[in-house]
Order: structure tokens, then C-alpha cells, then sequence
């Protein structure tokens, strides 16, 4: 049967064929950039620089009016019968005083509201006070908008300038202290004076946050990723989008300084008051509005990168060469897609539902040479050498268990026959009498539980009577006498444990422990049910100090001679063989003296038979 006919591109290596579709998907890109920048150069002073120049007109109208709200306040607030009766004077009692400051405190901060939701002027009177008039009002402002007196020590440096103006209000960035913060805001500054007999000055009538003021009517602007700022004739920064450049001077390109204007080409006037000029170089656009009678500005700095974004006509050519490019772009990839990523992704199918052990499907795509294909072969005929391996580990597992089992269970069984039979003979040869036939029946007992009919678990009442027995043999075999104590509740009876795990424990509590102690010697086997685990313990109170860490070196570790702690090594592994590696024996050091052999493991029954 006639195959499917070979992809070319599958005699290309993986690396050949992502630089060949990088080269195709990236060369259309380079003649976009190129083809918009040509149509920006010729489309951008034509039809973005005249709409900027609109629109900062209208911004900067919107600037000095709201400069021209804060000045007809500040004459409304100057002009106020409140406000002209604050003039310190010892003719003045107390009271009067308080009364006179109290309510041009209301005054100022009645006008220190924000209207329709905009940011908030806080208009505040410095009053000149040298004799401490007023000592009981603060001399440190505390609040955005109040009344404030101060003395020569404490004058604002700003305080003799206003005066000087005569009554002119003027902007100018300023510092002024708010509790223990100095702070620099943009000021609308304005001597107060006498208006009863037009002579002399009454102090300065202050309105702060006029760069919050100006920064919102900025805001009302979008630029795209530009800057405005709006400057005094210095070009130092009043207020700007960037907040953090209020005070510093704005560089401007030589165009725009004074005697370089450009031709009259981008020059108007508005009501007489305003002129607008603009400058591109190669970075920048600046549109500035300048006001004549101040000398204020309003400058727009845009970048030029970002109008070529905003040109409707590059956009429609842009949108063609897309389109195009899209079609071209969508063509090639559904070709790479076919060639490289459908293989892949049945490829990571498979790998995302292979199990181990399971069966593993025919190699796809052998027809294949390159990296995909020898990648597929590959990890098909790793998975099915994997399903080997783990076949052949877990049924040598099964095995090595079954005879490691076996072999333990078959090394502890003579030695304890070898000990008790000694122990009859010795009882025997020195007594004479018939107690040798009780040791034989306990020997009985022992020998019926150690065989078990096979099994390698069993009850734990089982366990406990083969104990028992080794215990009385041991009692009868020495002259002298130990006390056992059994505490063994009936939750515990039931459960499952490997045979003959507590006789070598007990045994050594006898040899190591209490042999030497006479009656004094006490032999404690307990057992306990938590939850699902049991916890065995055999302690004795023997006065010899056991060394824990050379037990638990003799448990665990793998170098170790094994004819050391032959028996309680046996055990542990047992526990661990049968119910895994967080279960077993260790020994620890009683609060009293003597030792603890602790056994825990999982809480397990026999099935019933049905």
C-alpha cells in the first residue's frame, strides 16, 4: 500500500526549520516599519501638529481661567468686612479678638472647597504681628486653609515680595510648613490691603495646591505617552503630568527660545492674549502657548514615535500590509503546524496518559528522520523497556521479600530452641525433680506459637501467650526471682503482629536489664491503641545506663556487623518488611532509670473467614 507523500521540510533538522520560519515570519516586518515611517515623516506636521495647536489653545484658556477664579476670589475674600477687621490692635479685647480670627478662619475655609468634584485651592491670610496680638492663634500652620500670624523671627521669605507687588497677585512656587512637614506647592500670592483707608497692608492672602489645580486641567489632556507642562517665562515648571518635575527648568530646543521663534507659518494669536508655536525634531513635537501678558507657557512635548500610532491613513495602510501578512503569516504556519506540532502533540498525549506497565501503542510516524521523528522512537521504546524493567523489578521484589521472610523467621527459631533446652537440661541435672516437666510444657507452648502453622502473623493474644511462656521458663530456669507486670487492654488482643517479636525484647530486659537485681528487678509490658497505631513497650528498671545511639546504629544503619543485636535487628526489619519504614522498633531511656523498647505498628485483623 502507497504511503502518504514525504513532507520536505521533515530533511531539515529541528533547528534549520525554526530559522526558516523565523525568516519568513520576521521580512515582512521590516518592510512595514520602513513603509510607515516614510508615510509618518509626510502625514504628521499636516494633520497631528494643527489639531495639538487647537487643542492646547483651549487648554491654556482653561488654565488662566481657572487662575482668574482664584484671583476674583482672593479680592472677594480681601474686599470682605470679615476679613478687614482682622487688624491686630491693643484697643481690641480678648474676646474680640478670638471672634475677629474665628471668623475669618470660616471665611477662608468656606472658599477652600472643591467644586463639582475637582481638586481643592486652600487659601490661607498671613498677618503680620509683632506685638502678639493674636498669641493665642497657632504660629505654625497646622491646616490647609487658616489664618496665621507671625512675627520678624518667623517671617515668610515670600512676605515682603507680595507686599512689594502691591497688590498684584502673582503664582510662584513656594514652601510652606504644614505641622512638622515643609512642603512645596504652587502658590497664588496676593497682599491684602487696607481697604477702609487704602493705605498700608493688612498681610498676604495665600492659595495653595495651585499646581493640583493646574495638574487637573492637564489631565483633561491625553497625550500619547507625552508631557505637559506648564512654566513661567523662566521656563522653570510650575505644575506638570509629572508631578516629581514642579521646580525644575524644562530645556526647550532653541526654536523655541526667545528671538528664534519659527516664520509665522505655525503663529496665531488668540484674543490678543495668546500665541502658539511648534517645533519637531527629530525626537520631539513641541506645541507651546504662551501667554503675553504674564509670560506663563504651556508646553506640549510629544514624542514622535507615538503619533506615527495615531495617523489614520498610515493605519489603513498598515491594516493592508497586516491583513496581507496575516494571510502569508497563517499559510505558513498551518504548514509548520502539520509538520512539526501535530507530531509533537500526539506526542505529548501519549506521554501525558502513559502509565507505567501499560501497554504501550505502535511508534507513529516511522518514516521520519529528523529530530521529531528519532525523539518519537525513542521515547516509545524507552516506555516499553520501562514496562520491562518493572516487570522484572517487581516480580524479583516479590521474590526477595519471600525468601528474606523466610530466612529471618528460620534464623531465630533455633536459637530460641537452642536456649530453652539448655535451660531444661540445666533445671533438670541440678534439681532433680519433676518442675522439668512444667518448663517442658511451657517449652510446649512455645514451640505450638513459634511454628503457627505458617503463618508470620498473628494475634497479638497469641504473641502474648508465647511471651508469657518464655517468661515463666526464664523464672524457673534462674535462682532468683523478677517481677513481670502485664498491662495489655482487650483493644489490642485482636490485632496482627509478627511472631515472636516480644521474647527477644523481654530477653534481653532479663540479661541486660534486672538479672542482677534480684527481686528488685521489674519487667513492664504494655500496649496502647492510638488511632491506628499501637505502641508496644517492654521497660525494665535496670541500673545500667544503655547506650541509645549504639541501639539505634545497630537498627538502621547497613554497615553494621549483624552478630551484633542479632535479634532486636531481626525484629525491626520485620516490622519493616510487613508494614513499611515508618514503623518498627527503637529504644529510648526511661524517666527513672532503665531502658524502653518501643514497637509501634499499624493496627491490623485477620479477616473474618466467611
Amino acid at each position: 500500500m502507497r504511503g502518504y507523500p514525504l513532507n520536505p521540510l521533515t530533511k531539515l533538522n529541528m533547528k534549520q526549520q525554526l530559522v526558516l520560519l523565523f525568516i519568513l515570519m520576521v521580512s515582512p516586518v521590516f518592510l512595514l516599519h520602513w513603509y510607515g515611517n516614510y508615510q509618518a515623516e509626510k502625514l504628521l506636521k499636516n494633520h497631528v501638529t494643527n489639531a495639538y495647536v487647537e487643542l492646547i489653545k483651549q487648554n491654556h484658556t482653561l488654565i488662566s481661567r481657572d487662575i482668574d477664579t482664584v484671583s476674583k476670589i482672593t479680592a472677594t475674600i480681601i474686599q470682605n468686612p470679615i476679613t478687614q477687621k482682622l487688624i491686630p490692635s491693643e484697643q481690641d479685647t480678648v474676646m474680640e479678638r478670638v471672634k475677629k480670627y474665628d471668623d475669618v478662619a470660616k471665611l477662608l475655609t468656606s472658599y477652600s472647597i472643591s467644586l463639582n468634584g475637582g481638586e481643592a485651592v486652600y487659601y490661607s491670610l498671613y498677618i503680620y504681628d509683632p506685638n502678639n496680638y493674636y498669641y493665642f492663634a497657632p504660629k505654625r500652620q497646622i491646616q490647609q486653609a487658616g489664618v496665621y500670624f507671625f512675627s520678624d523671627n518667623d517671617k515668610p521669605v515670600w512676605f515682603d515680595d507680595a507686599i512689594n507687588k502691591r497688590g498684584n497677585g502673582y503664582i510662584d512656587i513656594i514652601k510652606y510648613t504644614l505641622g512638622l512637614n515643609q512642603i512645596d506647592t504652587l502658590a497664588y500670592i496676593r497682599a491684602v490691603g487696607k481697604v477702609k483707608d487704602g493705605n498700608g497692608f493688612l498681610g498676604v492672602l495665600v492659595a495653595n495646591k495651585m499646581d493640583m489645580k493646574i495638574a487637573e486641567s492637564l489631565r483633561s489632556v491625553s497625550l500619547p505617552e507625552g508631557v505637559i507642562s506648564y512654566v513661567d517665562s523662566s521656563n522653570r515648571i510650575l505644575s506638570s503630568t509629572i508631578p516629581v518635575r514642579n521646580g525644575d527648568t524644562l530645556e526647550l530646543p532653541s526654536e523655541l527660545q526667545e528671538g528664534n521663534r519659527p516664520a509665522p507659518y505655525n503663529y496665531s494669536m488668540l484674543d490678543n492674549r495668546y500665541r502658539t508655536t511648534d517645533v519637531m525634531t527629530s525626537d520631539f513635537i513641541y506645541i507651546m502657548s504662551q501667554n503675553e501678558s504674564v509670560g506663563h507657557k504651556l508646553i506640549y512635548q510629544i514624542p514622535v514615535q507615538s503619533l506615527l500610532k495615531q495617523q489614520n491613513e498610515l493605519k489603513r495602510i498598515i491594516q493592508l500590509i497586516t491583513v496581507a501578512y496575516i494571510v502569508l503569516g497563517c499559510i505558513v504556519l498551518v504548514y509548520f503546524w502539520s509538520s512539526l506540532m501535530t507530531p509533537l502533540q500526539r506526542l505529548a498525549r501519549f506521554v501525558r496518559s502513559y502509565e507505567p506497565g501499560k501497554l504501550v501503542p505502535e511508534t507513529p510516524v516511522k518514516r521520519r528522520h529528523d529530530e521529531v521523528g528519532v525523539l518519537m522512537s525513542a521515547l516509545y521504546d524507552m516506555a516499553r523497556r520501562i514496562n520491562s524493567l518493572i516487570h522484572y523489578k517487581y516480580h524479583m521484589d516479590l521474590k526477595a521479600k519471600e525468601s528474606q521472610l523466610r530466612l529471618l523467621h528460620q534464623q531465630i527459631n533455633p536459637h530460641l530452641l537452642y536456649n530453652t533446652l539448655e535451660s531444661i537440661y540445666w533445671k533438670s541435672t541440678l534439681e532433680g525433680n519433676s518442675e522439668s516437666s512444667e518448663m517442658i510444657k511451657e517449652l510446649s507452648k512455645l514451640m505450638k506459637i513459634g511454628l503457627s502453622q505458617g503463618r508470620e502473623l498473628i494475634r497479638f493474644e497469641e504473641e502474648l501467650e508465647h511471651a508469657s511462656a518464655y517468661v515463666n521458663l526464664q523464672l524457673k530456669r534462674y535462682s532468683y526471682k523478677f517481677n513481670v507486670i502485664w498491662d495489655i487492654p482487650d483493644t489490642v488482643k485482636l490485632i496482627r503482629i509478627p511472631k515472636i517479636s516480644l521474647q527477644p525484647l523481654i530477653e534481653n530486659a532479663i540479661i541486660h536489664g534486672v538479672k542482677q537485681m534480684g527481686e528488685d528487678g521489674e519487667i513492664q509490658i504494655s500496649a496502647a491503641l492510638e488511632g491506628e497505631r499501637v505502641t508496644i513497650k517492654v521497660e525494665d528498671n535496670g541500673y545500667k545506663q544503655v547506650n541509645i545511639a549504639a541501639m539505634d546504629h545497630i537498627l538502621n544503619d547497613e554497615n553494621v556487623d549483624h552478630k551484633l543485636g542479632y535479634g532486636i535487628r531481626n525484629i525491626h526489619q520485620r516490622f519493616q518488611l510487613h508494614f513499611g519504614n515508618k514503623f518498627g522498633l527503637s529504644y529510648h531511656r526511661r524517666e527513672k532509670d532503665g531502658t524502653t523498647a518501643l514497637l509501634v505498628l499499624p493496627a491490623t485483623y485477620e479477616e473474618p473467614i466467611v
